[in-house]
């Protein structure tokens, strides 16, 4: 009954912050002066999984996002992203996600400093999932460092992104020795006998091509390259690590279909653990093996405007991580999910298997081992504003 009470508390403060914060905007973006907008999202989590019987039944507070975007009529734009979120206790993990400020060249083409999202893969996220993809736990998805961006189209169907990044996105309030991160990033490892790396000068570089429409099939092609310098603090040494990716996007009507493959190679300079390196994420350190395949495929389709309720998207991911080293096992996650959106509300259902996953069960994403798989069910109550 306590926790039905402070739900029902939670949903009644989110409704009256969220009818303040729709009409929240200062200013005017038709101005040289410009406009603040203020929106964001809340959501409340249920959870239910076979490997941690204390997480098991939960229904209570998960996260919150804060985002305050700016526009102008000078071309300046700019974005703050802050993020929070509830492990144990209410924002015991936050971090800062975006924060950046942008020129807008003409209709297509502008610049970027700050951080922000790196231009590696088909996008920001490769699938619709909630939970996310493999890769976001490998640094290549949805990865915010610090640098500078160019986005310009070669040819009306031609676009490319070019982008230095010095640094990554930093550590912010949390347990961990390093990883509270909302990006998964190179951090200081809790066991003294491993490599501590940093990594900086990450030139990445994208290009993505639609091509002619057959019908009502819409596709597009297009690959992606990073390059970086990893510092070995610990034997003062600088390593590096590449990545390539190559991935397509068909749409026919309401359905998609993803699809994304590349490699990545890892040089750590570490004699003692040369095949894994130390990255962490959400508030987690874990290792991560430093060579191997991924792959993604996604599934998705939208129902609009069923009856009075709204829009309905099944979807379906998978995605993997196949490592050079054959005595590390593959790293695996599998999500179907259903998402349920009416007006400013979303409720999500997804059902999670994963192996080998250090986003769920597993050690890291290098040398676990594991017999059978881990199963996560997560059911999601948003509310954007």
């Amino acid at each position: 009954m306590c926790r039905l009470k402070i739900i029902s508390g939670v949903l009644i403060g989110i409704t009256a912050l969220s009818a303040f914060a729709s009409d929240l905007t200062i200013g005017n973006a038709d101005t040289n002066l410009g406009a603040l907008t203020l929106s964001g999202d809340f959501r409340i989590r249920y959870n239910d999984n076979n490997y941690n019987s204390s997480s098991d039944h939960k229904l209570a507070f998960y996260a919150s996002k804060i985002k305050l975007d700016y526009k102008s009529a000078s071309n300046l734009f700019g974005r703050v992203e802050y993020r929070c979120y509830q492990f144990n206790t209410l924002c015991d993990f936050s971090a800062l996600v975006d924060g950046y400020v942008g020129y807008q060249l003409n209709k297509t083409d502008n610049v970027k400093v700050g951080i922000q999202e790196i231009p590696f893969g088909p996008s920001r996220f490769w699938e619709p999932t909630w939970y996310g993809g493999l890769m976001s736990g490998i640094g290549l998805e949805d990865t915010h460092n610090l640098g500078v961006t160019y986005h310009f189209n070669l040819m009306p169907k031609t676009q490319i992104d070019m982008g230095y990044f010095g640094r990554d996105g930093g550590h912010y309030f949390g347990k961990s020795t390093d990883s509270a991160r909302y990006s998964a990033n190179f951090v200081k490892p809790d066991d003294s006998s491993q490599s501590q790396l940093k990594e900086k000068n990450m030139l990445v570089g994208r290009v993505i091509q639609d091509l002619p429409n057959v019908g009502d099939l819409k596709t597009n092609v297009g690959a992606s390259y990073l390059y970086s310098q990893l510092d070995n603090v610990t034997a003062d040494k600088t390593g590096h690590r590449h990545a390539w990716s190559a991935f397509s996007t068909m749409s026919y009507g309401n359905l998609t279909l993803n699809l994304t493959g590349g490699q990545q190679h890892i040089s750590n300079k570490d004699s003692i653990h040369p095949d894994y390196s130390v990255m962490g994420s959400f508030d987690y350190a874990y290792n991560v093996a430093n060579q191997g395949n991924f792959y993604t495929t996604n599934l998705s389709y939208i129902f609009k405007d069923v009856g009075k309720i709204g829009d309905i998207s099944p979807y379906w991911m998978y995605s993997s991580y196949v490592k050079d080293n054959k005595a590390y096992q593959t790293s695996t996650r599998n999500i179907v999910g259903l998402e349920v959106d009416h007006n400013n509300i979303s409720v999500i259902a997804e059902y999670i298997l994963g192996k080998n996953d250090a986003g769920l069960n597993a050690a890291d994403f290098a040398g676990s081992h594991q017999s059978q798989q881990d199963r996560l069910v997560q059911l999601l109550l948003v509310y954007k504003f």
